[in-house]
């Protein structure tokens, strides 16, 4: 059974990826700062048939994240695949947030992720083998307003694994590292990520269910890819930043910002998370409030993983068509020749009607 570590596991995407990789029946290390919510998380774990155990760490503390690396190996065993998955937040524009929340999000969304990355790779590297998971987002390649903290540290979270990646290529190490660009996610965040709008925060666009993000994670960490987008509004960002960035900031300058304030008021009881867990005394699980809208499945995301079978198929069908053309043509059809060109239009044309 491999030995998977999951950041952020008492909910949302971590607690999803913990109870997939549970499936499989591997030995899973659940941190998170939240009592309530590991201890719940790993009562899910072991009821799919996987084993785990619950740690208690803030991952913006290096030596608490060695600590915990330590404690994982002595009890599971080698750590096979490390995912780093934590984050924070604040909603708010720039001048209003503070240079101390500005820091806090940094620390545990950015450096958390430095953190956990090299602890895994002190123990993998010797070994020669390895999977380092960072659950990145849309945000860290398009910004949007509001979150300026949070998509600061998800760029930084890009540069940093594409700069890791080139030295484990240099070092010929069987250690890989891919990252995840996440869409909006139906997770428990919005419920307690800190606002200085006076109303919850929410997903931007199109929203999908915490098992979208937490199959993908799955599955990056069984193959090598350098990337995996989700959905299709994150590749709809990519392409749109790449081909007409200027426009686009001027698009998501009110639509983002609009987009991102839900129109249900902070509650009498809300109580951020940056600073002080909201899960240690109540249990969120793994969804937020927004199941009624959220996809369970992305086609997009399925076209990405299995794109060499889709390759494959796209190659059979232009040669099958290209065949027929060629044999229409020897016979003399229709009193004259078949362009291959036409013909694979119409070979397209009747798979798809």
């Amino acid at each position: 059974m491999k030995v998977i570590v999951i950041t952020g596991a008492s909910a949302g995407v971590g607690r999803a990826a913990a109870k997939e990789f549970a499936k499989l029946g591997c030995k899973i290390a659940l941190l998170a700062r939240g009592r309530e919510g590991l201890r719940a998380a790993k009562r899910e774990v072991e009821d799919l048939g996987g084993r785990a155990i619950a740690v208690l760490c803030d991952v913006s503390d290096a030596n608490a994240i060695e600590v915990a690396a330590n404690r994982i190996e002595r009890e599971l065993g080698p750590i096979d695949v490390w995912v780093n998955n934590a984050m924070a937040s604040v909603y708010g524009p720039v001048f209003k947030i503070s240079n101390e929340d500005f820091h806090r999000v940094t620390e545990v969304t950015y450096l958390g992720t430095v953190y956990g990355t090299k602890a895994a790779l002190r123990r993998m590297l010797p070994r020669n083998r390895g999977a380092i998971v960072q659950v990145s987002s849309a945000l860290g390649f398009r910004s949007i307003p509001l979150q300026a903290a949070y998509c600061g540290a998800k760029h930084a979270i890009e540069g940093f694994s594409e700069s890791l990646r080139t030295e484990l290529f240099h070092l010929h190490s069987n250690v890989h590292i891919t990252t995840l660009a996440l869409p909006g996610v139906n997770t428990p965040q919005f419920e307690w990520t800190k606002t200085l709008l006076g109303k919850k925060g929410r997903p931007v666009g199109k929203v999908y269910q915490p098992e979208v993000p937490a199959r993908a994670i799955v599955w990056a960490a069984q193959h090598k890819r350098k990337r995996i987008v989700i959905g299709y509004p994150t590749l709809e960002s990519l392409i749109g930043e790449r081909l007409m960035s200027s426009l686009f900031d001027h698009y998501i300058a009110d639509v983002a910002w609009n987009g991102s304030i839900d129109r249900e008021p902070l509650p009498k009881d809300y109580k951020p998370n940056l600073y002080e867990p909201a899960d240690d005394f109540s249990d969120y699980g793994t969804h937020g409030r927004f199941d009624k809208e959220s996809a369970g499945y992305s086609i997009q995301l399925w076209l990405n993983l299995h794109r060499g079978l889709v390759t494959g198929a796209g190659m059979l069908l232009i040669a099958g068509a290209y065949y027929i053309a060629k044999v229409a043509n020897e016979k003399g059809d229709n009193r004259r020749s078949i362009s291959p060109l036409i013909a694979v239009k119409r070979e397209l044309e009747r798979v798809l009607s």
